[in-house]
């Protein structure tokens, strides 16, 4: 599937026009670029009382309390995940300022990654409905948490974004999935702007989980740090952006995602689609500035460090390793290594590549916008 959109400067090119994260460095976009930009470590031990599973450290958000940061109305169900993307389309949100939720509520798109949902709360209320005491068994009212779309709905809800709302999942690549199905929304005039990225919660029920399909599969990498965190981009047009007066901090130039069946077809598809995406959006390898891959470590890591190796040489251009820094991230990482991407500052264009065990290669390219 290739997703192809104006490269220039003109007023129907789309644009990411804001953005914002929550991550391991903490709540907001400026910790995220400031960890970034240090390359500081925020995989940690674990605090006291906390359990990550089989792990000895994780890159957790500090200090998340939900009722905290959202206050105590409306959050006393309410799931990790789905905290982290209500929290995080709320800071997006506040940033961006006029013509968004506000003004035209139904002009306003929500498209969120997630892996599988909330693993914990599913997991926690298949438990109670084994354990509990009839005649109910369960909370009711933790039900909607075990439905994958819960993230995506209760933002929408939280913030008023009537407009077009979408739950993504694809592994790794979720995150540039979810940007380039935002792209075909605003392109076939579903909506006037999109908020989109993906989200992921640690837990020690998705660690074990994890680390079990990690150790007991030769497709996966090894069984390293998790993380966690939430990504989010205001995607429109530069006009709509500009009319507003935010200003783009990056063009949308291409996208490509393909599929294989084995590890060993991993290096060819990669390049294929790196190769793809920079053909659809007029770039030469030579004019890249910054490669963000997504360092799945192992067998797969090195073969996606290979076909960009073909691709780009052994010396440029630099690559961003965000994984190494921030954990496994899961659904979320491809969005924060977006994230990554535009908090690098690069003045050129940007590729983004994405690989999953599973089979899903994609390569998204960006371009700074003066």
């Amino acid at each position: 599937m290739s997703v192809s959109l104006a490269t220039g400067a003109g007023p129907d090119t789309l644009v990411v026009s804001g953005w914002s994260a929550i991550s391991p460095y903490g709540l907001g976009a400026r910790p995220f670029a400031d960890g970034v930009r240090q390359e500081r470590d925020a995989v940690r031990v674990a605090d006291e009382g906390a359990d990550l599973g089989p792990y000895e450290r994780a890159g957790r958000i500090p200090e998340f309390d939900v009722r905290t940061v959202l206050g105590r109305k409306g959050t006393r169900s309410m799931d990790r995940a789905t905290a982290l993307a209500v929290t995080t389309a709320g800071m997006l949100l506040e940033a961006a300022g006029a013509g968004l939720a506000g003004d035209d509520p139904e002009a306003v798109g929500m498209v969120l990654g997630t892996g599988h949902g909330s693993v914990q709360s599913i997991m926690d209320f298949t438990r109670d409905s084994l354990r509990g005491e009839k005649p109910f068994h369960v909370d009711p009212a933790l039900f909607p948490n075990t439905v994958m779309n819960k993230a995506a709905g209760q933002s929408a809800i939280w913030h008023s974004l009537r407009g077009p709302n979408t739950t993504v999942a694809g592994g790794a690549p979720t995150g540039l999935l979810a940007l380039s199905y935002a792209a075909r929304l605003l392109r076939q005039g579903h909506c006037e702007a999109v908020l989109c990225g993906a989200v992921e919660e640690f837990s020690a029920e998705r660690a074990w989980l994890e680390y079990r399909a990690r150790t007991g599969s030769a497709r996966r990498q090894p069984a390293g740090p998790l993380g966690e965190g939430c990504a989010l981009f205001l995607l429109e047009s530069a006009g709509r952006a500009r009319a507003h007066g935010r200003t783009p901090v990056a063009s949308l130039a291409a996208s490509r995602f393909l599929a294989f069946t084995d590890v060993e077809r991993a290096q060819g598809v990669v390049a294929r689609a790196a190769a793809e995406a920079l053909k659809e959006a007029d770039v030469t390898p030579e004019e890249v500035e910054l490669l963000v891959p997504s360092d799945a470590g192992g067998p797969l890591g090195a073969r996606e460090d290979a076909a960009l190796t073909d691709l780009f040489g052994e010396q440029r251009p630099p690559r961003l390793r965000l994984r190494r820094l921030v954990g496994d991230c899961g659904a979320a990482s491809a969005s924060l290594q977006l994230a990554g991407a535009l908090a690098a500052g690069a003045e050129g264009p940007v590729l983004i590549t994405s690989v999953d065990p599973d089979g899903q290669a994609g390569a998204v390219v960006l371009r700074a916008t003066p």
